[in-house]
């Protein structure tokens, strides 16, 4: 479902005519060499597409334009190879509302110290033609990603390939359809939001469909179609031997494949690449959709429980970023606290819908009652995550902003068997530590549901925020309660006068 190959960022270089058409010649051919170089590096994991140089006002618009109307193009990582005079760039940047990333490099590594002349000064003037770049978009307040190193060190490789994923992520949300089947959960704050103030800042759309509609797609699903998928579960799954074909409870292990197939059905016709569902509202429906979401988030969908759309494109947006690389992303809940002195924990979890792209080991089919909702027992996922670096990352509306809050935590592998307990769990460790982690979170509004991730990092969700024009709240190794609280006072006093558009 989600193909990063299918996007390209250009690799735009700035220069002037001053030059020369000789040493011009050399601009063009060290771009191209470098462009080449990026596309084919696994560490990049969009194409990069060479542009020629760009070397008057007339040309620098054309290309931002250019970009702007290209479907493909996610980005362009800008370098200026030589001076180029930065009111000249004025015109292109005013209209360019793609991501950029400046990479401040030299085609050379090091300098020829027996052969430096004043031609190769002429034509290496990275080190002060990137400076007049970099200041006008200071000074017109543009945001962007600065990249500095050789363009073939690995660091550097890295920072361009991490940077790829995070604009493919928000190129996703442009234009990107949420369905929410039914309402938000009632009474519920930090779940609801500004839906157009969403849409006008981030591009995507978010609508509700009653309940009604799904269950007609549902209904229509075939026998042989329930058959087909049941049998793939059985393939895929540790199939508990009452939901076997045979088993007292086969019937419900083919209804929660037959509302996957419905909901897949519905999502695909409507061009969505996320929902979100509540336990409130399952008229029609006979049991809540477990097993159905949790594969669901394994196709890229993304997933908000109760009405929980910002969630929903959140887990979206993550699971584009992270493609292709271990481990997963997934909807979470902080649910409850291992509060001994020794070994603090935080149990994640949700009453079923926790994607198996995180499962350590293959995932048991089960069922049990959820003993909420007041409809039948639900067939869902059952598995353990492991251990390693994560975050968990959520999106809340403040009104006059939006905040993307993260934590940086460390799983931690469970060593209880937790026999009783009949949900998807992670346990994870809090940075900086437990009590100033979950004490910060809650100074900064952050809601209970996030989006838990093992295979990306918070300076990728930084330039996210970034490319959103949003705050972004760290929370981490180093964070101190007293400095948090003035960073949300400072972030507060600039967001009342920061113009959002």
């Amino acid at each position: 479902m989600i193909d990063l190959k299918e996007y390209e960022v250009w690799f735009v270089t700035g220069s002037q005519d001053l030059y020369g058409e000789e040493t011009l010649k050399q601009v063009a051919a060290h771009s191209q060499e470098i462009a080449k170089s990026f596309d084919n590096t696994a560490q990049i994991p969009v194409r990069v597409v060479y542009k020629p140089t760009v070397k008057s006002p007339e040309e620098i618009y054309n290309v931002c334009r250019d970009a702007n109307s290209s479907k493909n193009c996610i980005g362009i990582v800008a370098w200026m190879h030589t001076f180029s005079p930065a009111k000249m760039w004025i015109g292109g940047l005013k209209i360019l509302h793609k991501p950029l990333l400046h990479l401040h490099t030299q085609f050379n590594r090091d300098i020829p110290w027996d052969s430096i002349d004043m031609d190769f000064m002429n034509l290496n003037q990275s080190a002060h033609g990137d400076r007049e770049f970099g200041f006008i978009m200071s000074r017109m307040r543009i945001n962007r990603k600065v990249v500095v190193g050789h363009w073939q060190d690995e660091e550097v490789l890295s920072q361009i390939g991490s940077w790829t994923r995070v604009a493919a992520g928000w190129a996703d949300w442009q234009g990107a359809r949420f369905v929410r089947f039914g309402d938000n959960m009632r009474y519920v704050a930090v779940t609801d939001g500004d839906k157009v103030e969403a849409e006008m800042r981030f591009g995507y759309s978010v609508n509700t469909h009653g309940i009604g509609d799904l269950v007609q797609v549902i209904n229509a699903i075939s026998d042989a179609e329930i058959d087909a998928l049941t049998a793939e579960y059985e393939a895929t799954y540790a199939v508990v031997d009452s939901l076997r074909k045979g088993g007292a409870q086969y019937n419900s292990l083919r209804e929660a494949a037959k509302i996957e197939l419905g909901m897949t059905a519905f999502l695909k016709d409507g061009n969505y690449k996320g929902y979100t569902d509540t336990f409130e509202d399952l008229h029609g429906m006979a049991q809540l959709p477990g097993i159905p979401s949790q594969r669901l988030m394994g196709k890229g969908y993304g997933f908000g429980g109760e009405g929980d759309w910002k969630t929903a494109a959140l887990v979206r947006a993550m699971k584009v970023m992270g493609s292709g690389l271990k481990g997963g992303n997934s909807f979470m809940e902080d649910y409850t606290y291992h509060f001994n002195p020794s070994n603090p924990l935080v149990l994640g979890s949700h009453m079923l819908e926790i994607c198996e792209s995180i499962a350590l080991g293959k995932p048991n089919c089960e069922i049990h009652p959820l003993g909420i909702g007041g409809k039948a027992d639900p067939v869902r996922l059952v598995f353990n995550v492991g251990g390693g670096a994560a975050l968990n990352a959520s999106i809340v509306d403040m009104g006059n902003r939006f905040r993307l809050l993260v934590n940086e935590v460390e799983a931690v592998a469970p060593k209880e068997a937790l026999p009783k307990l009949p949900v998807a769990r992670v346990l994870w460790k809090p940075y900086p530590d437990m009590k100033t982690g979950c004490a910060a979170w809650i100074l900064a509004g952050g809601a209970h549901h996030t989006c838990y991730s093992q295979n990306l990092s918070s300076e990728q969700l930084s330039d996210f925020a970034e490319m959103a024009g949003i705050e972004f709240v760290l929370i981490g190794k180093d964070t101190n309660i007293p400095q948090f609280k003035n960073e949300l006072r400072w972030s507060e006093a600039y967001y009342q006068t920061h113009k959002q558009y």
